[in-house]
């Protein structure tokens, strides 16, 4: 049995049928930590079965030395055992295409991952380490291990308990929300209109599933044991400026939601009664006021134009929640711009008039993933890059028309970007398996 270092050499050659020619058992054991990005796609599925099968040899790069992925096209042509065991904490990219299914990139080695199992015909809708929230063609939602066969089945859609909603079934592929105080149906929904955040707590004590259809007045949302999903409202009784929702994240049993007036709601999803949910939101007086950009960016807005732009949520190690703003510019070339602010403490003062948010230039020795909507630490060993952004689109909850994922990694220091414009996929995600 061939090492790793060589087989890096021999699987670096250009004749496509001595590639496939070459089988091997060498097994990859990638540092923890490292990021990884999967890729899925639709016609193959995505493979899974504690095997990663490699299926195109890049030329060795990370995201620090090249601003273009491979097509991951030639990847059909070559199979091997290679065994991908993922490091703790290393950025991976789950990359969704249009005809081969799902695939997982590794910055770390530049190779792509084909999974051994077959994820075909789900929607990735949000994930907690190695665990993805996935939805199927009928609506029905599964918590699955990328790196093995175990998945958790969830509730059905149906088994909604609240005060003002039911969700009934309409055929096999659809949903409706029922009003119960008419018992007036809704637009009918599928699988392409369902958003989703998950939590996974260390070897799987507990989760928790977030839930919602775009355009909808309320969330759902279950742990682990129960039986059905809770309802949570997003406008009856809820205070004026905390209605609707931008945006979304979960982290812990903490639910925060960007409101559609620019506040921030914050959910206490920990407890045990009826509903389980307290508003922990601070008393904000007025809405985030967002800075105006600078005179060379407006200079540059005004050359490129603005093509789309998007306004999420991520919340720091600390707890802090960020704002984080993108726009992409540009005619033929893409572009694209961030911004990243925050609250000033002195909001909360009844006396403060001036809500401006303040824009953070430096996130210190911490990296932020946009997917995730939180941030870690970095660490060079992983390949998690301080002081950057990791980006693949930034409508996850409230999609725009038309929607494209555009893979990037942002420095804040440096106001750099590598795009990954040479990856065609329909959707990617970054995510840190734990």
């Amino acid at each position: 049995m061939q090492r790793s270092t060589t087989l890096k050499r021999r699987l670096s050659c250009t004749d496509l049928e001595s590639a496939k020619a070459m089988r091997s058992t060498l097994i990859q054991r990638p540092r923890a930590g490292s990021p990884l990005l999967m890729l899925s796609v639709e016609k193959d599925g995505c493979r899974s079965n504690n095997e990663i099968i490699p299926v195109l040899r890049m030329e060795r790069s990370t995201l620090k030395r090249t601003s273009s992925f491979p097509d991951p096209e030639p990847a059909k042509a070559l199979r091997s055992t290679l065994i991908l065991r993922p490091k703790f904490g290393s950025p991976l990219l789950m990359l969704i295409t249009e005809e081969d299914g799902c695939r997982i990139y590794n910055p770390e080695d530049g190779m792509v991952y084909e999974t051994k199992s077959d994820f075909s015909g789900y929607r990735f809708l949000g994930s907690s380490g190695k665990w993805f929230l996935v939805v199927d063609s009928q609506l029905k939602l599964y918590i699955v291990d990328v790196f093995s066969e175990e998945r958790i089945d969830l509730p059905p859609l149906e088994s909604l308990k609240g005060s003002l909603y039911k969700i009934e079934r309409v055929g096999e592929n659809k949903v409706r929300n029922i009003l119960y105080s008419d018992l007036s149906p809704g637009d009918p929904h599928t699988a392409e209109d369902l958003r989703g955040r998950l939590w996974v707590g260390d070897n799987k004590e507990d989760y928790v599933v977030v839930w919602h259809f775009e355009m909808n007045d309320f969330l759902g949302f279950c742990k682990k044991g129960d039986d059905h999903y809770r309802e949570i409202l997003t406008r009856t009784g809820v205070r004026r400026e905390l209605r609707g929702v931008k945006d979304m994240v979960l982290k812990g049993y903490s639910l925060y939601v960007l409101a559609i007036r620019d506040f921030i709601r914050h959910l206490d999803l920990s407890g045990h009664g009826e509903d389980g949910i307290k508003d922990v939101s601070e008393n904000h007086k007025l809405p985030m006021w967002m800075p105006s950009l600078s005179r060379d960016e407006q200079l540059r807005v005004n050359i490129d134009k603005i093509s789309s732009s998007s306004e999420s949520i991520a919340v720091t190690r600390s707890g802090q929640v960020l704002v984080v703003c993108s726009y992409e510019l540009g005619n033929s070339e893409v572009h694209r711009m961030f911004h990243v602010y925050k609250r000033d403490p002195k909001d909360l003062d009844p006396k403060t008039y001036l809500t401006q948010l303040l824009e953070v230039h430096s996130l210190g020795d911490e990296a932020l993933f946009l997917d995730l909507g939180t941030t870690v630490p970095a660490d060079h060993t992983r390949g998690i890059e301080p002081n950057s952004i990791y980006f693949t689109r930034g409508d996850r909850i409230r999609h725009r028309n038309p929607s494209r994922p555009d893979i990037c990694v942002f420095n804040l220091t440096t106001k750099t970007i590598k795009h990954s414009h040479n990856l065609n996929v329909k959707d990617a995600r970054w995510f840190l398996p734990s």
